[in-house]
């Protein structure tokens, strides 16, 4: 019933919008969106249901939802469905921050799903991002971060042994990996590499991504004095996060 008053509220809004179909339908979402008729994790109507409602092509509905999720008005969790989305959340990107206390500052709540925890040997390539031998012992993890149950980050993190021995002992549920690298191998240089990708089925998976939505990635590196403490693969849906930075004319960074 909920439902069928939404796609009502929806067909009464394309009214008055004189534009093509597809952006009658992306502007009157949008509008519901913006006057709060439509609140932050609402399920929105399926194709199928906005379809037949409407009276418009599946093409079309497909088109105008897909748009609103690259666009980040939506969040399309595949199996589940089209839910209204929160302003995005942002990181700053030439910092180094706790993804658990950005999430709290907005009033939120983190929890996280630890896929791995390991000592294993470095490949070639991870063997240079952490300045050591290739087969040489590494730490490795792979952790889901969620932000009121949807997931927003996947972090896949190489740890230098030697400025981190005990990495693999934490228990990741109740201290981030951040937090803990903080305490023993205080961060005194940095590195950012920023891309945009699409992701695997994996990680679209783990991100639960519909097909079509690509994610940002940040490849990241910490110094403690000259040992490399740390090479992390840190991605994020597109439509749930920007990147933010500001900058001085002298080129300084602040926040």
């Amino acid at each position: 019933m909920a439902e069928q008053q939404t796609v009502l509220q929806l067909s009464a809004a394309m009214g008055d919008i004189p534009a093509p179909i597809y952006q009658r339908v992306k502007l009157a979402i949008i509008r519901q969106i913006r006057t709060g008729t439509w609140q932050p994790h609402q399920r929105v109507p399926s194709e199928s249901e906005l379809v037949a409602e409407l009276g418009v092509s599946r093409m079309t509905i497909n088109r105008a939802l897909r748009e609103l999720t690259s666009e980040g008005f939506l969040i399309r969790m595949q199996g589940v469905g089209t839910f209204v989305a929160e302003a995005k959340a942002h990181s700053a990107l030439l910092e180094v921050h706790n993804i658990a206390d950005e999430i709290t500052a907005r009033g939120h709540r983190h929890n996280c799903k630890i896929l791995q925890l390991q000592a294993r040997a470095a490949t070639s390539e991870e063997a240079v991002a952490l300045g050591i031998q290739p087969g040489q012992l590494l730490f490795y993890s792979q952790i889901v971060h969620y932000e009121n149950d949807f997931p927003v980050q996947v972090e896949n993190r190489c740890v230098n042994p030697t400025t981190a021995p005990d990495y693999i002992k934490q228990d990741f549920n109740q201290i981030t990996p951040y937090s803990y690298l903080t305490q023993v191998a205080p961060l005194t240089e940095g590195e950012h590499i920023v891309e945009a990708i699409m992701p695997t089925p994996t990680e679209r998976q783990l991100l639960q991504l519909d097909g079509h939505e690509p994610c940002l990635l940040i490849r990241r590196r910490t110094w403690y004095g000259k040992a490399v403490v740390t090479a992390a693969q840190l991605l994020y849906p597109g439509s749930r996060y920007q990147l933010y930075g500001r900058f001085t004319p002298q080129g300084t960074v602040t926040s």
